[in-house]
């Protein structure tokens, strides 16, 4: 028997004693109108900062019209927002969903798929790497294949191998008869800000070709301009069969995609899959309004300009206090530092100075700002970083 009552909201959340109640671009402001520099975007979500003008607006004319219709109809802006993500990328087709966990199911159920009308069904097993977080799904937490979010669900469906990151010999070892797919965050973000090289992800890339298997790019926190490229992967010369997004594609409404060439969607006919909510018109003027900010002439490279000014303060932060930053990890404005103090320790202590911030995996504390943020953020966001991590290196030298 329960003491209390149960709470009203599933409590599945660890949330911080904070609440806000708007936010206007790179800050975020609670009840009593205290100011805080947000540099964890909702988990690498409100790509364009709170409140864009543009995404509101977009917002606001799209809800005067039309909510929903169903896929049953014709949806005009998904049809405009696939065109606009085929024509800047690598793929073919899009299906629109609601959530990165709904992209990857996607995702996994179109590599599945392809096999299948080949007449290989025995070819459904997908490889991924340890440290992956892919959503949270029974599907999602088994490809992910960590044991605190498995714990209590076993048993983990069949169908998935976990091989360590970077490890090509481990990858070609788990590979046999029956894989379909090779499924890898460019960057992991939950695993701790880790990066695939991009001579890793070309070795990927080839036996897939050589074996005949299906290259599935997670790009879920990754992609949408995190990195200064639209997508993470358009840094290097590798391209992917398959690619799931979501995060920060609705700037904050929630949408996903799984995008793909159209021979990895052959056998996504009518009926194989679907999406009560996908693609509905509101988060498909959410997105395109995102893709309006993000392809206009200019804005990706000053991500990478100011980008690179966060990171060059955050390795001369990083060598002042060795410490306590045992090293910068990332790319563009999805960044880690990895800490010898706890993190979660940290993050708080962030948060009570006016910065916020998101613990990932190998006690990293992760910075994944607005990209439309400037050089008074990325000074202002070092300065508190130093303040808080500077002591704590103080107090580790003392002891």
């Amino acid at each position: 028997m329960l003491n209390a009552p149960f709470p009203a909201l599933l409590p599945v959340y660890k949330r911080a004693e904070l609440s806000f109640e708007r936010g206007e671009g790179a800050y975020l402001f609670d009840r009593a109108g205290r100011r805080y520099l947000d540099f964890g975007s909702g988990i690498a979500v409100t790509g364009l900062g709170h409140s864009h003008p543009h995404l509101v607006e977009a917002l606001k004319a799209q809800a005067e019209r039309l909510w929903h219709c169903s896929n049953l109809y014709q949806v005009e802006g998904a049809q405009q927002l696939a065109e606009r993500l085929v024509a800047a990328c690598f793929a073919d087709t899009v299906f629109l969903c609601n959530s990165g966990a709904e992209a990857l199911e996607a995702s996994i159920k179109m590599a599945r798929r392809f096999h299948y009308q080949r007449g290989q069904s025995e070819r459904h097993r997908i490889l991924t790497f340890e440290g992956a977080f892919h959503g949270r799904t029974m599907a999602t937490i088994t490809a992910g294949g960590q044991d605190k979010y498995l714990e209590g669900f076993r048993p983990a469906l069949p169908g998935f191998d976990q091989v360590p990151m970077g490890d090509l010999a481990a990858v070609e070892a788990a590979l046999g008869p029956e894989s379909a797919a090779i499924l890898i965050e460019p960057i992991q973000g939950e695993g701790g800000i880790r990066a695939a090289t991009p001579a890793f992800l070309n070795a990927l890339r080839q036996l897939c070709d050589e074996r005949d298997l299906l290259l599935i790019f997670d790009e879920v926190q990754c992609g949408m301009g995190r990195t200064g490229h639209l997508f993470a992967h358009q840094a290097t010369e590798v391209q992917p069969d398959i690619m799931a997004l979501a995060k920060g594609l609705g700037g904050g409404f929630p949408i996903g995609a799984c995008l793909a060439t159209a021979r990895a969607a052959s056998g996504m006919t009518p009926g194989t899959h679907g999406s009560t909510f996908g693609g509905n018109p509101l988060g498909c003027a959410a997105a395109n309004a995102v893709l309006d900010v993000l392809l206009a002439p200019g804005f990706l490279g000053q991500v990478e300009r100011i980008a690179a000014e966060l990171t060059r303060q955050l390795k001369g932060l990083a060598a002042a206090y060795p410490e306590t930053i045992l090293e910068v990890r990332g790319a563009g404005l999805m960044l880690g530092l990895r800490l010898a103090p706890v993190n979660t320790e940290i993050q708080a202590k962030l948060a009570a100075r006016g910065l916020l911030t998101v613990a990932a995996g190998d006690n990293v504390l992760r910075l994944l700002p607005p990209l439309i943020i400037g050089q008074a953020e990325v000074d202002q966001a070092v300065g508190i970083l130093e303040e808080v991590l500077g002591a704590a290196g103080g107090r580790e030298a003392a002891q």
